[in-house]
Order: C-alpha cells, then structure tokens, then sequence
C-alpha cells in the first residue's frame, strides 16, 4: 500500500472520531504543511521537521505539537505527553468535533509552524555511556554467558533494555519484562531491532 493510500486508510477507518480528525486534516493541510505517515499515525512537516500529528484513540482524538512546549498556549488546553518523560511534546485533546473551535485551532497550527521557522527546538538529553542497571537486570547477569552477551551489544541497546525493566511500576511487570528481553539479550537483539529500518 502506498503512503497516500495509508494515509487515506487512517482518516477513512470506522470510528467515532473519523468527522473530529478530517476537520483537523482539513485545517494542517490549509497551513500548507507536507503530509508523512509515521509511527502509523499521520505528521505533518515544514522542511523535514516533524511539527505536528493527528491522532485518534479510544475516548479521544486530537493533536500533538513535537515542540508543543514553546507554544504561548492562551486556552490552556496542551498536556504533557507523559509527565516526567516528555520534554517537548504537547497534546490537545478533543472528544467531540464540536469541541474544536477552527479560529484557535488555526492560531495554534501559525504558532508551531511559526516556531519551527525560528527552529526553537529542545535539545535531547545526552545520555550517559553506561547503563545504568536495575537490581533485577544485575542479578540476572551474574550469569556469565548472559553477561558476555549482553556486554556485546551496543551501549544504547543495553541502556534500553535497562530501562525498559527500571521504569516498571510493579515488581510483577518488572519480573515480566525481564523474562522477555533475556532471550533477546542471549540471541544479540536489541528491544527496538523491529522498528530499526532495514
């Protein structure tokens, strides 16, 4: 399937929301911003940069702003994406297409766009080298064959593994989610090898 068809796939699909997010198409679209599909959700560009996404879920739909940060936001609506986490994206939630007002809609879309001209952007927090392991992945790595293999993978791939048990809520998730990636770590694979591109 093509983009354009994927694209078209992702406005036509059966949902409650399908009238809330072409009306918010409609308004990216006549700010003249280029449309991708990424992360199987459409985004819209200004020269190569990510400014904002449409998205639809199961009780809302609405937009993300990549640099949402820098926005004066007047109404007040934008949410952190995930509070501690996300440093520069914003969200505007909808629940309704009555909910959503095209006047402020259109001065919010001015004010990335007009951002993103300026390339007001955060920078990414540099990670450190070396990972830094949660008790359950060091206990796991005593032993030895496990520990060679994971000593062979890339630096960033041991800092996801490692995060990907560390920021687990539950003492069950964690012991959960270090079942999954022992395997992985044995075999040579990195937790995020599937979405790489080939």
């Amino acid at each position: 399937m093509e983009k354009a068809e994927k694209i078209a796939a992702y406005f036509e699909a059966e949902s409650p929301f399908r009238e809330g997010i072409a009306l918010l198409r409609e308004r990216v679209l006549a700010a003249g911003l280029g449309e991708e599909l990424k992360w199987g959700a459409p985004v819209y560009t200004l020269d190569g940069q990510n400014v904002l996404g449409i998205m639809r879920f199961k009780h809302h739909f609405g937009m993300w702003f990549f640099q949402g940060v820098f926005l004066s936001d007047p109404l007040g609506v934008l949410e952190n994406a995930q509070e501690g986490k996300t440093k520069a994206m914003r969200h505007w939630k909808f629940t309704a297409v009555t909910d959503i007002n095209r006047a402020q809609l259109d001065a919010y879309i001015a004010e990335s766009i007009e951002n993103t001209r300026k390339g007001l952007k955060v920078a990414p927090a540099k990670k450190s080298a070396k990972a830094k392991l949660p008790p359950e992945l060091k206990k796991a790595l005593e032993d030895p064959e496990l520990k060679q293999a994971f000593s062979a993978l890339s630096p960033y791939k041991q800092r996801d593994f490692a995060e990907y048990v560390a920021t687990a809520k539950q003492e069950a998730t964690k012991a959960r989610r270090l079942q999954k990636i022992l395997p992985m770590i044995r075999e040579g694979i990195g937790l995020n090898d599937k979405y790489q591109k080939s």
